[in-house]
């Protein structure tokens, strides 16, 4: 339970002086010390004329008495939310004239920043009103305004708070947030500032103690003690604006002269980021020595400016200034983010020319560098002559036999490694995982988890995408049940890690629910580390698109984009992938259009999305187009453009691009060869692509996989050459791969092969007996012979085995809705005037020329019931809807899941010629493109 303070009563002030009591009741830990029980405060503040402590139980009582001070007074103090473990309400205004107060909170060794608060001083003095006038609202202006006019010099010390609401994009209140300044004669300014509610920023209590000696028991020109003490203790917080004031200050009394302060501040600049600032003041500093040389270029490698701080190492050799261990240490850093091996290999022999002393770290640094630039056997050289090696140094080694692939040595590195620290676990799980052995690293994580350390947030992580590469949920579920035992289940790191394996194992609804929290948490900002960012919603949106939901990943991108987020590569090609498989050319151009104005550079790897994105929904000329905006082009755009031909059916260009490709001298991949073969296939060129088949293992070495197969019985298949098809399985051992047989069995349907069909149906049954597709083309092929009884037997065997068909579904995208229609739904809201103008349109197609083809109904029922049953078909009521809602002339764009029928495909064409539309209907297989009666597939597919 948390006490409450309450500021019940104030006495009346007379002749200058006055107090103000209060009080803090309810229970409070032992150890905790009383709100105002600073007797060093109390005890040497100027304006503190008495104190008094009263203690009884639970309830405390402070009395603080105030003397006269040179200036007027007046302080109004209201109170929202939290004092840290302190609940804190006022349930009266007080009004203090000749006063101030400074309130802090000392609890559990601990001294922190008020946060959730609203503080207004009004300061008037009598001495400067009339020069200056004092700003309405406190903030950096009032911390000018105390130092131009001299209020220091009273000795008063003034406590400023400043509550801005604007918050950034990171989650961190913006500049200046919450301020403490401490103003006090001839002493420096101490500045303690927290960067968002909540977040605490927290000085052990030896340093404040170390920090208040110094200022109000030292001398009026600061020691280098105090000032570093100052220093060092604000480092790992201070923001720029409050290092900026304390420059400020340093600079009024003198001190920033001296080289010690001058360093002091220049490495509170590089711990900022300001490295601007620094340099200036960098310049300014005349007696540089070797620590300001140093500050400055550690900063620059910290940051990745590895130019600007070889730069200066050079200048502070030609100035003659000797470097030591640490600058040594910053600059090996920098050659090794810039790779440059040969200002590597001089900077270590200028260190053994020097005669500094080679100890672990620095050693460590050097075999860093060589590894990192590829140069392993020096590496591996230096640390055979280590005459120490620790942790770190194994560790090194270790990573640069996984650099290279050679996991065994690296295994066996890992076993010699007297203590394996966690770190040294991490690393060989991780190493083993970019070089594709999943497996092995699965087996040292359960190594680690009986004979290693405990693990820390990178192994939990590792873990999950350990996990999510090898889709085993159960596991993934273990590692998540851990992470919420110890803790770590509010971990932005370890957050995105769970998002990313629940969608990687198709448990959307749990990876959602995990986004939803963080966003949650974003909005109430408890916890800054655990808030949503952009690696989060790429996962989710990643997430939906990989499980084939692309209408939900649409609708997160927007909303991701409404809430300002940034858009990362893999962002933007998740979200073009939604678009290609869904279709939608419209939101796709839109996408596109958001993209470029994002300023993101149409690279090899967002092009190839474009390329894809565009041909998958239809759009050949546009994806031409992007490909030869692109400036890099390798052998995966290259790949791109050439499966985009032929998806449309056009084997010749595929052919074209892939000889253009080559003779730029880029070497086509199996995925390139797939692409070519298939336009083979589609396009009927049998010879060519045999000719591709040879000259995949003949000239470039590839293996044929499964697709390769696959195609060229496709190609036999097609041209009708069903015996070679059946001799090419057999000859290659692929009676295996249901694929095969499935592309025969296709083609036996569409030659009308019923004898091998059922032969090939019966093979393919024993791979897949669970499988809908066998079922349905064999039923399709005794339905086109009219052997009805048969097609009966096979639909029966069906429902004997559950098994089931996925019912045949279109969709056209309009005015940024997607309309999805399945044969004769009523559904749609428009449902009566599709149907209606679907009849007109069937009657007008007769009458020139076109007649339904009955032989595909699947069932025995009269001639006019097959033209009811055929003449719905999911697709004729998409491209209805479609030409009844667009205006005259412009294409419609229609995707199907599954193959097109005859009927529909030569329905299709009609309407072609008599509405002089053109109409592109993606289908599993292929693009068909319709134009005056005639397809791009030239009837076969």
């Amino acid at each position: 339970m948390n006490p409450n303070l309450e500021w019940n009563g104030i006495s009346e002030m007379k002749n200058g002086s006055g107090s103000v009591t209060g009080e803090l009741t309810g229970i409070r830990k032992p150890e905790a010390e009383f709100l105002l029980d600073e007797t060093e405060f109390l005890q040497t503040n100027e304006i503190v004329e008495d104190y008094s402590l009263e203690r009884s139980g639970d309830l405390e009582r402070c009395s603080i008495h105030f003397r006269d001070s040179p200036f007027e007074q007046d302080l109004r103090i209201e109170l929202q939310k939290s004092f840290f473990n302190f609940d804190i309400s006022f349930q009266q205004m007080q009004t203090v004239t000749k006063g101030s107060l400074l309130s802090s909170t000392l609890n559990e060794g601990k001294v922190s920043v008020i946060t959730d608060t609203i503080w207004q001083m009004n300061l008037r003095s009598s001495e400067t009103m009339d020069s200056e006038p004092y700003p309405e609202r406190p903030g950096e202006q009032d911390c000018a305004y105390y130092i131009r006019t001299g209020l220091c010099k009273f000795g008063m010390t003034c406590l400023l708070i400043r509550s801005w609401t604007s918050v950034g994009a990171n989650g961190f209140l913006k500049f200046p947030r919450f301020l403490f300044v401490l103003l006090t004669s001839s002493l420096p300014t101490i500045i303690i500032s927290a960067s968002a509610p909540r977040k605490i920023i927290t000085t052990n209590r030896l340093e404040l103690h170390q920090i208040r000696s110094c200022l109000y028991h030292s001398s009026s020109s600061p020691t280098e003690n105090s000032q570093q003490i100052s220093s060092d203790s604000l480092a790992n917080f201070a923001d720029n604006w409050e290092v900026e004031l304390l420059h400020a200050q340093s600079i009024k009394i003198g001190s920033a002269k001296h080289l010690h302060v001058g360093n002091d501040l220049l490495n509170l600049y590089v711990k900022c980021r300001n490295l601007d600032r620094a340099r200036e003041l960098f310049d300014e500093i005349s007696n540089r020595n070797v620590r300001t040389w140093t500050i400055l270029i550690s900063g620059f490698a910290h940051v990745g400016s590895s130019r600007m701080a070889l730069d200066l190492f050079a200048q502070m050799l030609t100035e003659g200034v000797c470097p030591n261990r640490f600058t040594f240490s910053s600059v090996l850093k920098c050659c090794s983010i810039s790779t440059d091996v040969r200002m590597g290999k001089e900077v270590h022999g200028w260190i053994l020319r020097s005669g500094i002393g080679l100890d672990v770290v620095l050693e460590n640094s050097i075999i860093d560098l060589y590894v990192k630039c590829g140069a392993l056997d020096y590496g591996r050289r230096v640390f055979g002559l280590m005459a120490e090696r620790d942790t770190v140094s194994w560790n090194i080694i270790i990573a640069s036999y996984l650099q290279i692939g050679d996991t065994e040595k690296s295994i066996n590195m890992f076993r010699k490694l007297p203590f394996k620290d966690v770190v040294s676990w991490n690393t060989i799980i991780v190493g083993q995982m970019r070089n594709g052995f999943n497996r092995v690293a699965l087996k040292l994580l359960y190594q680690m988890e009986e004979i290693g350390p405990e693990f820390n947030k990178l192994t939990y992580s590792v873990a999950l995408v350990l996990v999510a590469s090898l889709s085993m949920l159960d596991l993934g579920r273990q590692i998540h049940s851990r992470v919420l035992r110890v803790g770590l289940h509010l971990d932005g790191f370890i957050r995105n890690s769970l998002i990313d394996m629940y969608c990687k194992c198709g448990k959307m609804d749990k990876a959602y629910i995990i986004f939803e929290k963080m966003s949650q948490d974003s909005v109430s900002m408890q916890n800054s580390g655990s808030m949503v960012n952009t690696v989060s919603w790429s996962s989710i949106v990643a997430g939906y698109v990989q499980n084939g939901w692309f209408e939900e990943a649409l609708k997160l991108f927007c909303k991701m984009v409404r809430e300002g987020f940034d858009l990362d590569q893999f962002t933007s090609t998740s979200i073009v992938s939604a678009c290609a498989n869904a279709g939608i050319l419209e939101q796709g151009c839109q996408i596109h259009a958001h993209i470029e104005k994002s300023g993101h550079q149409l690279d090899v790897f967002l092009g190839s999305a474009f390329v894809d994105m565009y041909a998958k929904c239809g759009s050949l000329d546009d994806a031409r187009s992007i490909f030869d905006q692109t400036n890099s082009q390798n052998v995966v755009l290259w790949t791109s453009i050439i499966s985009c031909y032929a998806l449309h059916g056009k084997g010749r260009e595929a052919i074209c691009l892939f000889e253009l490709m080559v003779n730029q001298r880029i070497t086509p991949n199996e995925i390139t060869f797939v692409g070519v073969l298939s336009g083979c296939s589609h396009a009927g060129l049998v010879e060519e692509g045999h000719l591709y088949f040879r000259s995949m293992q003949e000239d470039y070495g590839i293996m044929p996989g499964v697709e390769h197969f696959t195609c060229m019985v496709d190609l036999f298949g097609r041209a009708g050459r069903l015996n070679e098809a059946k001799e090419f399985i057999h000859k290659n051992g692929l009676s295996h791969l249901s694929a095969a047989w499935r592309a025969l069995l296709s083609a036996c349907r569409v030659h009308k092969n019923i004898e091998m069909g059922k032969w090939v149906s019966k093979q393919l049954l024993k791979l897949e007996p669970f499988d809908a597709g066998p079922y349905i083309l064999l039923s399709n092929i005794c339905t086109a012979t009219h052997r009805w009884e048969e097609a009966a037997e096979i639909r029966s065997l069906m429902q004997k085995r559950g098994v089931r068909k996925h019912p045949g579904q279109s969709w056209i995208q309009l005015k940024n809705r997607v309309h999805t229609f399945v044969m004769g739904d009523r559904s749609h809201p428009e449902a009566a005037g599709i149907y209606s103008y679907l009849e007109r349109l069937i009657g007008r197609l007769k009458e020139i020329g076109y007649s339904t083809d009955a032989n595909l109904v699947m069932h025995d029922v009269e001639e006019e019931q097959r033209e009811v049953l055929l003449g719905f078909h999911s697709e004729k009521l998409a491209i209805a809807y479609g030409i009844m809602s667009t205006p005259y002339g412009s294409p419609i764009r229609v995707m199907k899941n599954l193959r097109v029928c005859t009927d529909c495909h030569t329905f299709i064409k009609f309407v072609s010629q008599v509405s002089g539309r053109e109409i592109v209907v993606r289908d599993i297989h292929r693009f068909h493109c319709f134009k005056r009666g005639q397809c791009s597939c030239g009837d076969y597919w």
